[in-house]
């Protein structure tokens, strides 16, 4: 079940603004404001912290899209509430709504650890790069106290398993130790993902993310310790945030980024509808004319989910996006973004081989 607002309440450090029903629920229940009585509504909601019993922490991914064929995801939902976020309709498979309980009910892989070593330690795996944090930022604030991402990686670095981060969080330089030694042996990769420079607009897209400055520093700091980094700048927003492509990919360039990647905004399922929202709240001079664009980039509708295009767009205006995006990336310098795939698998120890080499130093 799930509760449909009156009207729509801006909450502190959200996203979102309802919890609309995810597309399993058979049930669903609005409140009816019937003039007589009304609770109040808090400014903020909070957040409540479960563990995730999954039985496999490792994923495996078909898409040619994407460039990885497996990933982990420490975490299940995510606090930065970035109202876009294309994984919010995985909320929906727990019986959850993608709006504000994708922002407020988390799940973290309890024994990530264990699991992690168990996959890593059966005859039959095979080393590839693995992404960290796809669906939901590794990075995210309840990283900070769980430390989920972190035991990952030190697994990951014991066993010299190759391993590519993308995040918006300024939480990365804490794992500066790991990552460079990662990177000694071509074992890393990072994306720092930018959507806008400017701070307003960042704080209504992404309200608990770090600043656009935090991030072109961490960008500097990673560089400077030796560890491969880009950009990503994603989502690129029609009508809202396309005119920045160039600004953000100078700004990274000078903070030491070497490759750089985008990706247009995505509207799967649920998210469509709370990007609606978030535009008639926030823009809604011009709500029609975003949709206008991103519909002409998405043949005629809100999402092309076809592998493919649905990273970039088609037409005339997602022409024009990958035109400018070639040509700014090329003038700056920038290698392409498919070389941060390119890791080392060939140093790869199962847990227990690891171990021994340790022991043996």
């Amino acid at each position: 079940m799930a509760r449909r607002f009156f009207g729509h309440q801006t909450f502190k450090g959200r996203g979102a603004l309802s919890n609309p029903v995810g597309r399993f629920d058979a049930l669903t229940i609005e409140q009816m404001h019937d003039g007589w009585y009304q609770d109040e509504i808090e400014e903020s909601l909070d957040e409540t912290v479960l563990p995730d019993s999954a039985r496999s922490i490792i994923t495996t991914n078909n898409s040619p899209d994407v460039g990885f064929d497996v990933s982990i995801n420490p975490y299940r939902g995510c606090s930065h509430a970035c109202v876009y976020c294309f994984a919010r309709p995985s909320h929906a498979y727990l019986g959850l709504s993608p709006g504000l309980d994708f922002e407020t009910k988390l799940f973290y892989k309890a024994d990530a650890v264990g699991l992690l070593e168990a996959e890593l330690s059966k005859p039959r795996y095979v080393c590839k790069p693995i992404a960290l944090g796809i669906n939901t930022d590794g990075y995210q604030p309840l990283e900070k106290r769980l430390g989920i991402t972190r035991s990952i990686l030190i697994v990951l670095a014991r066993c010299r398993h190759p391993v590519t981060i993308v995040t918006k969080s300024a939480l990365i330089v804490r794992d500066i130790d790991l990552l460079a030694d990662l990177a000694k042996n071509r074992l890393v990769s990072v994306m720092l993902s930018i959507t806008s420079l400017t701070a307003e607009i960042k704080r209504m897209l992404e309200p608990r993310t770090a600043s656009p400055q935090a991030r072109l520093r961490v960008i500097a700091q990673l560089a400077q310790a030796g560890i491969p980094v880009g950009v990503m700048v994603a989502p690129v927003i029609p009508g809202i945030t396309d005119h920045e492509l160039e600004d953000i990919l100078g700004a990274a360039r000078h903070a030491g980024a070497s490759c750089a990647s985008y990706v247009l905004l995505r509207l799967p399922h649920e998210v469509k509808i709370l990007f609606r929202e978030w535009l008639s709240e926030h823009y809604p001079d011009r709500a029609k004319h975003v949709m206008s664009l991103i519909n002409q980039a998405r043949g005629g509708k809100d999402y092309d989910s076809e592998f493919g295009v649905r990273m970039r767009g088609t037409g005339p205006y997602a022409d024009l996006l990958r035109s400018r995006f070639d040509l700014a990336a090329r003038k700056l310098g920038y290698a392409d973004a498919s070389e941060r795939h390119c890791l080392d698998t060939d140093l790869f120890r199962p847990p227990a081989a690891a171990a021994q080499l340790t022991l043996g130093l």
